[in-house]
């Protein structure tokens, strides 16, 4: 008989890395990189450096055509939701208290990453709303490494 644990260490499939961002100062614009560098405090570059459990953001690019939907938009871009990765194909949740692989460095999905007051700034009125729910993972480093758009991203089993 399967049991939760059992069930929720399954994935169909891998995913893959497909942006990335860093914030190079408290409130700066968000810019996009083809690789970075994770060290155990964060992205080389980015200003938030601080080892534990949210030094990585992860969104899930499935949910950016959602997060638009709600607010009657076309589209977002990841650089308005300030993540530092959009991962596709991998249900992100399915990470969460999981380690996984992404490029030469391996993380460890920590906690939800519930949207701030910054989303009203960038999308208006039920910015914070309307991505409640799908604003993805938070993640600390357990080992650093190269990260580049188009890794793969997978779960340790």
């Amino acid at each position: 008989m399967e049991t939760i644990a059992s069930l929720t260490a399954k994935h169909a499939n891998d995913g893959a890395l497909a942006w990335i961002g860093i914030r190079p100062a408290r409130r700066e614009p968000v810019i996009a990189r083809d690789a970075v560098t994770l060290n155990k405090a964060g992205l080389e570059g980015d200003h938030y450096q601080k080892e534990g459990k949210r030094t990585v953001t992860l969104i899930q690019e499935e949910h950016l055509s959602v997060i638009a939907a709600l607010l009657g938009l076309n589209a977002v871009k990841p650089e308005q939701l300030r993540r530092n990765f959009v991962i596709r194909g991998i249900n992100l949740i399915g990470l969460k208290s999981r380690q996984f692989e992404i490029g030469d460095a391996i993380l460890e999905g920590t906690g939800i990453c519930a949207p701030c007051s910054r989303m009203e700034e960038a999308f208006g009125y039920g910015g914070y709303t309307a991505v409640r729910g799908h604003g993805g993972i938070t993640a600390r480093v357990i080992k650093p490494g190269q990260i580049k758009i188009g890794d793969t991203v997978s779960a340790i089993k």
